[in-house]
């Protein structure tokens, strides 16, 4: 059997150190790549035969790792084997949690989907109630994925997360089922939860499967019945202080009838870019929306706005191309703040209103923020779609899973 060292830190690590960098090494290449002969891992790790053979058989052992096939038709033998990671080793969930509904995805180690499951939730229902269908709804997914248990659960929610203790602030308006939620979980399926702000997940999704997949620092402007950001510097999350980085509803921009308040965003940027303004817009230039008013939790006049965007987007007229440059400007004043404080590079355009607008409203909306900044900034549309903060729960969920399973980074 043959021992590595590395160096780390300027110090030479120990042999178990070195093996379990190796593993983490070993296990990411067949994450990110796919199945690989020893010869491709010696290859990529530059790490000796004898080392990629202990390697293998180690990770063989623990469940891992298994051998899925052999290199073409013509070779056999160890050399011919091809190892693959066993997807079914583990399995995590997210759960997307909104105030009329809940969804959950189950998927594997490779991220594959391998259930998902939904709930619609009645506002007048009794928050045990919920609660505890929630709990059952995410057992079930997970049963019908063929998990034995769940390595981590993912939830996205309205509301701030403070850092310091991952606990729900949940601001007025939302069920208190929310706050009960997580702790509910934990302890009913015996799995770590992690619980985020659904605009963040949507950033991370996006930066893992969508519009800045090349970008290391941006900002996701959440544009739907509720506005919020997401900020993400140098590949990493930030929350801020008390969990309330990206709550530009309340930022003062020019434009409104008055300020925010530590208790409202009426006077903010809400005011300008929330659905019920947007519809307002809309009809201001002759566009008609389907939200004849809001239902109490804002989803019809946010669906309504979405529908306003499209059409006008649609639309070659001059009454539609006024409305999305009136929008644009709008939306540019809350974007050149943030740049004028972040300098991020790019902003992403998301919610029912930002992915409806598509790119042309992105393209103006960037055309408006270079005359109010001098700092270059990219303005693209989000491409992961409505099922983005559910991804996100899942993409959080399984980056614990495989830190835990692989070793930390």
């Amino acid at each position: 059997m043959t021992s590595t060292s590395v160096s780390v830190a300027g110090r030479t690590a120990s042999p178990s150190t070195a093996r379990a960098i190796n593993d983490r090494l070993a296990l990411q290449l067949l994450k990110d790549k796919g199945p690989l002969t020893a010869g491709e891992l010696k290859s990529l790790t530059g790490l000796s035969r004898p080392t990629i053979a202990d390697l293998v058989e180690r990770l063989r052992r623990t469940g891992l790792v298994a051998v899925v096939g052999e290199s073409g038709a013509e070779r056999r033998g160890p050399n011919a084997r091809v190892y693959g990671l066993v997807a079914d080793s583990a399995h995590v969930a997210g759960v997307d949690v909104r105030t009329d509904g809940v969804a959950v995805c189950v998927a594997d180690l490779l991220g594959r989907t391998v259930a998902e499951e939904s709930l619609p939730v009645a506002p007048d229902v009794d928050p045990a109630h919920t609660v505890a269908a929630v709990v059952a709804l995410v057992e079930r997914a997970a049963e019908r994925a063929g998990a034995v248990r769940l390595h981590h659960i993912g939830i996205g929610m309205p509301g701030l997360i403070d850092p310091a203790t991952g606990e729900l602030n949940s601001p007025g308006g939302l069920p208190s089922w929310h706050r009960e939620l997580a702790i509910a979980l934990h302890g009913g399926l015996a799995a770590p939860v992690l619980l985020e702000n659904e605009v963040n997940l949507a950033a991370v999704a996006e930066q893992r499967l969508g519009a800045v997949r090349d970008r290391d620092t941006f900002v996701l402007l959440w544009l739907g019945h509720g506005i919020g950001a997401a900020v993400v510097l140098d590949r990493v999350l930030r929350r801020g202080a008390s969990g309330g980085t990206g709550e530009i509803g309340f930022l003062p921009v020019p434009g409104t009838v008055g300020l925010p308040s530590a208790t409202g965003c009426d006077g903010g940027f809400h005011s300008l870019v929330g659905s019920a303004a947007v519809c307002e817009l809309a009809r201001q230039h002759g566009l008609e929306t389907s939200a004849g008013g809001s239902r109490g939790d804002g989803r019809t006049e946010g669906s309504g706005a979405a529908e306003a965007v499209i059409r006008a987007a649609l639309d070659a007229g001059e009454r539609g191309e006024t409305f999305l440059d009136a929008l644009a400007a709008r939306i540019a004043l809350g974007v050149a703040a943030i740049c004028a404080v972040l300098d991020p590079g790019c902003a992403v355009l998301g919610g029912e209103v930002g992915r409806a607008g598509g790119e042309g409203l992105a393209r103006r909306v960037e055309e408006h923020v270079a005359r109010l900044s001098p700092l270059r900034t990219r303005v693209r549309a989000g491409v992961v779609g409505g099922g983005g903060v559910l991804r996100g729960a899942v993409l959080t969920a399984l980056d614990a899973t495989q830190n835990e399973l692989f070793g930390a980074p």
